[in-house]
């Protein structure tokens, strides 16, 4: 078997490129795709800021000229300044069950890494840490949920057959709109007994600067956290307009001063699982209706930050429980059924210890993988 790898230019010949998944996935009832147009528009230079500190590769892999994978390389002059590791990305790493054609991607990426200076690459991320992260290596028996991927059973052995070893698990945990466990719920009163504390909906177009702010602030120490710069924070913004809930949209202030973010968003996913990617020419009425009218049950906390100021203080420990704990509240009354928590890191203990103690239950794990590109990839075998 023939095995041929193609480069593709972002922005430009990008067709076989978006096509790969539904060769591979189309029959899984639980892989929702990205509508096309999002995908489009994040791998196009003029439409993504993140190409404004980054350079990036597509590669395509075709088997006996069939489409049988992708894999993307980039290097992100953010990473490199804040970490100073010589370590790039890759992503959209997604293959048919074949060792060989993970191994000729694999290779593809590397060497284009290692053109550019670069001597470990870790990955998938499409495109960066802030975006979809993560092969799922277990947890296929439900859909992928908003700005989160899917895969098959065989892909974590591809990966491992290409040379890829695990750096990083990540976790999403399933959360029920129901009862509050009693420890949460405490939580919750003492921390809305504070006179100084006052949990509110964001005012996110106003405020996305200070949010943003307080999600670097929060996660500066975690494993990989790259800052947004103020464009990708505008594109962010813009991005989530149309789908924002403000009821489950939540800050806290303390003494006035924004100290914290609890950010959940309706699951897109779960209304346009029947589009398979296409928005036009039908769709976007359809989509309009579904977010606005008709409603999402579920939803996705993304973001969930304390700046560290007010981490350190034992007056305000059970504060994260606390956000929790009013979002689930309020976005019961709004009618959501079920949300998922995601993600966080394997070994982030206290999170993920705080997530369970308000009822969320791990139900999906990604791993994020890396590899040296430094002794050269050799033929196939």
């Amino acid at each position: 078997m023939s095995i041929e790898i193609r480069q593709h230019t972002p922005g430009k010949d990008l067709s076989d490129f978006l096509r790969v998944p539904y060769e591979i996935l189309g029959d899984d009832p639980n892989w929702v795709p990205a509508l096309d147009l999002m995908m489009r528009d994040m791998l196009t230079p003029a439409k993504n800021p993140f190409f404004q500190h980054a350079d990036v590769a597509l590669f395509t892999a075709r088997r006996d000229g069939k489409l049988a994978g992708r894999i993307s390389a980039q290097v992100d002059r953010e990473h490199l300044k804040r970490y100073q590791d010589a370590t790039g990305y890759f992503g959209f790493f997604d293959t048919i069950d074949d060792d060989r054609v993970g191994q000729a991607l694999v290779a593809a990426a590397k060497n284009w890494l290692a053109n550019k200076g670069i001597k470990r690459m870790r990955g998938p991320l499409s495109l960066s840490i802030n975006e979809e992260v993560g092969t799922l290596v277990d947890g296929f028996d439900s859909p992928n949920v908003l700005f989160m991927g899917h895969h098959l059973p065989y892909q974590d052995r591809v990966a491992s057959a290409a040379g890829l070893e695990k750096a990083k698990d990540l976790f999403a945990f399933r959360w029920e709109m129901g009862s509050l466990p009693k420890r949460a719920q405490r939580a919750h009163d003492q921390i809305m007994s504070y006179p100084e504390v006052r949990i509110r909906e964001a005012e996110f177009g106003k405020e996305i600067r200070e949010l943003i702010a307080i999600q670097d602030d929060a996660w500066r120490h975690n494993w990989g956290h790259v800052s947004m710069t103020e464009a990708e924070a505008a594109q962010f913004a813009s991005d989530l307009a149309l789908l924002l809930d403000k009821r489950i949209a939540l800050v806290a202030e303390i003494n006035g001063e924004l100290a914290a973010i609890c950010l959940a968003v309706p699951n897109l996913n779960e209304v346009i699982r029947d589009f398979r990617g296409k928005l036009l020419p039908l769709g976007l009425p359809k989509l309009i209706w579904r977010l606005k009218i008709k409603r999402p049950k579920s939803g996705r906390l993304v973001l969930l930050g304390i700046k560290e100021e007010y981490r350190k203080q034992k007056r305000y420990g059970f504060l994260a429980m606390a956000l929790v704990a009013e979002i689930a509240e309020r976005g019961r009354k709004a009618g959501y059924e079920w949300g998922e928590l995601s993600w966080t890191l394997e070994d982030n203990t206290p999170v993920n210890l705080l997530i369970k103690a308000c009822g969320g239950k791990h139900y999906k794990t990604y791993r994020v993988y890396e590899a040296d590109v430094t002794n050269g990839v050799g033929p196939l075998q």
